[in-house]
């Protein structure tokens, strides 16, 4: 009876070992996250969304994480790892989320909206447009299963880095660079469209002004870039967000794919 009792206490404590080891690559994670680790979010309900996924993740990579070492040491040795792998994979993520603000900024620059902002109390100013396409972007990746998703990505990543492990420093800066590079990119094809209208706006109000200079155009052309921005906005938002959703999907089925 004690032999099976010290059995039990033993496999009670590797998986204490395994499940904590999970909590803290999820948790870190989970601070970065799109949609659940934003800073509107409560803190409480943030930490109830990092033990849900912990739940979730811990049954399927557990094998992979063994028991905990011999040492104290040894077992502080894999703290480290862990929460900087959470972050970094969490990053990759959160680098979708700058996209969109950043195509914000350049949209809001371009119609003359960039004195409007929509940030909340708390949060750090950002033009409108920004604010709405990273909320209706939000909201549309939960519509769309971002919970599966985020579950299956973080099971991902423990093929990729197991755990302990952390990535070569020559490896991380190049899917970091490539990485922002890619997020720029799509910042500027998401803000394409105002760019474009704001070309042609800037050119027709410089033919206009030479054609007729005793014409006041800032005073006619203020208002009118300001309406056909929402106007923009408005026709060219859905499909803006089908594709950065579209992007955001297929990077979190195959993470690092272009970049390994």
């Amino acid at each position: 009876m004690s032999a099976e009792l010290a059995d039990l206490l033993g496999l009670a404590g590797d998986a204490l070992w395994s499940g904590f080891i999970v909590f803290l690559r999820i948790g870190a994670m989970m601070a970065l996250l799109p949609a659940f680790g934003e800073r509107s979010v409560p803190v409480r309900v943030r930490l109830g969304l990092t033990l849900a996924f912990t739940l979730i993740v811990w049954p399927a990579v557990a094998p992979g994480v063994g028991a905990p070492p011999a040492t104290a040491l040894g077992q502080a040795a894999l703290l480290g790892p862990e929460v900087l792998t959470g972050l970094f994979f969490g990053l990759l993520l959160r680098f979708f989320v700058l996209a969109l603000q950043i195509a914000g900024t350049i949209a809001a620059q371009s119609v003359s909206l960039t004195q409007i902002f929509g940030g909340t109390a708390g949060h750090d100013p950002q033009p409108a447009i920004g604010h709405v396409l990273t909320v209706a972007a939000l909201a549309l990746a939960a519509l769309l299963g971002l919970h599966v998703r985020a579950a299956e990505y973080m099971i991902q990543s423990y093929a990729l880095l197991p755990a302990g492990t952390l990535p070569l420093p020559g490896v991380l800066a190049e899917i970091g660079v490539a990485e922002v590079a890619r997020t720029f990119a799509m910042a500027f094809t998401l803000a394409a469209p105002f760019v474009v209208a704001s070309l042609i706006y800037n050119v027709v109000l410089g033919v206009i002004n030479r054609a007729m200079p005793q014409l006041m155009v800032a005073f006619v052309g203020a208002p009118a870039i300001t309406a056909g921005g929402l106007a923009l906005l408005m026709l060219s938002a859905p499909i803006l967000l089908s594709v950065w959703a579209d992007a955001l999907a297929a990077f979190m089925a195959d993470p690092l794919g272009g970049t390994r």
